[in-house]
């Protein structure tokens, strides 16, 4: 899977958290945690190693001037905690939204720059 795409996976999860979160705070419910919680969190947590590795691998390549690998591990520590925060109506509703908005932010922010770094590649080789 290209950066590209699992950039774009990771902003639709980002949306999928919110609504999970409304979700479980609807239902009232607490959920099991080896049945929902650890599969899904499991899963992201791989892609977001992957996509880690992929994006610092682009950023060294390409230097974009406002975008850095701190960024990205910030990305990743924010996402692993959140993700898993999604499942559980206590977590702090400010603090939670906050959150996944500076993620999802700097997730649209890097999609743009991959876009663009595409685009000025193709126009190079038409040259």
């Amino acid at each position: 899977m290209l950066v590209i795409q699992q950039t774009s996976k990771l902003i639709d999860e980002c949306d999928q958290c919110v609504s999970r979160f409304w979700q479980m705070r609807e239902e009232d419910r607490t959920p099991d945690f080896f049945q929902e919680v650890k599969p899904h969190a499991d899963e992201i947590h791989q892609l977001l190693k992957v996509w880690q590795q992929e994006a610092n691998k682009w950023i060294q390549k390409n230097r974009p001037k406002y975008m850095h690998t701190q960024q990205i591990a910030s990305v990743v520590e924010s996402m692993e905690q959140f993700v898993v925060q999604s499942f559980y109506k206590e977590t702090s509703k400010k603090r939670f939204l906050d959150a996944i908005h500076s993620t999802s932010y700097t997730l649209k922010i890097f999609e743009r720059l991959v876009k663009e770094g595409e685009k000025d590649a193709i126009e190079e080789t038409n040259d």
